[in-house]
């Protein structure tokens, strides 16, 4: 199976690891525990072009995401979106919200600019990240 991920995802996310079908990514941005779901698959960009069973495969996957960032951040809400406006490759949005963060109650996008996480700091959430979804670093 041939995968490429969009160069954009690639200079906004830092690789946290793989699923079954989906590539696991942090969303550089310290202000939100925000993970992005990439199916591993060339030349998606809808739900509708997966097969029945992968899409099964992505939204567990999806759950299974929030389900564990929901537990690693204390997050009051887990929103879950795939919209690809601005990158059309397909991936879902799994970000961790609480209260007072800096766009709740509303959407985190178009919302101030991104803060990256210091080197520290990812390194941190990398290695929490994995071990709560038990995975392993991408080679």
């Amino acid at each position: 199976m041939s995968f490429t991920l969009d160069p954009r995802l690639a200079a906004d996310t830092l690789a946290v690891g793989s699923l079954a079908l989906c590539r696991v990514l942090l969303m550089n941005d310290g202000r939100f525990p925000w993970l992005i779901l990439v199916p591993g698959r060339d030349g998606l960009s809808e739900l509708h072009d997966l097969t029945a069973s992968e899409r099964a495969v992505l939204i567990e996957e999806a759950a299974f995401a929030g389900e564990r960032l929901k537990r690693l951040t204390g997050a009051k809400k887990i929103n879950t979106a795939a919209l690809g406006n601005m990158v059309a490759q397909l991936h879902v949005h799994v970000i961790a919200r609480v209260e007072g963060d800096a766009a709740w109650p509303g959407p985190v996008w178009g919302v101030g600019k991104a803060e990256p996480y210091a080197p520290a700091a990812a390194a941190a959430r990398l290695v929490a990240l994995r071990a709560t979804l038990v995975l392993d670093a991408e080679s």
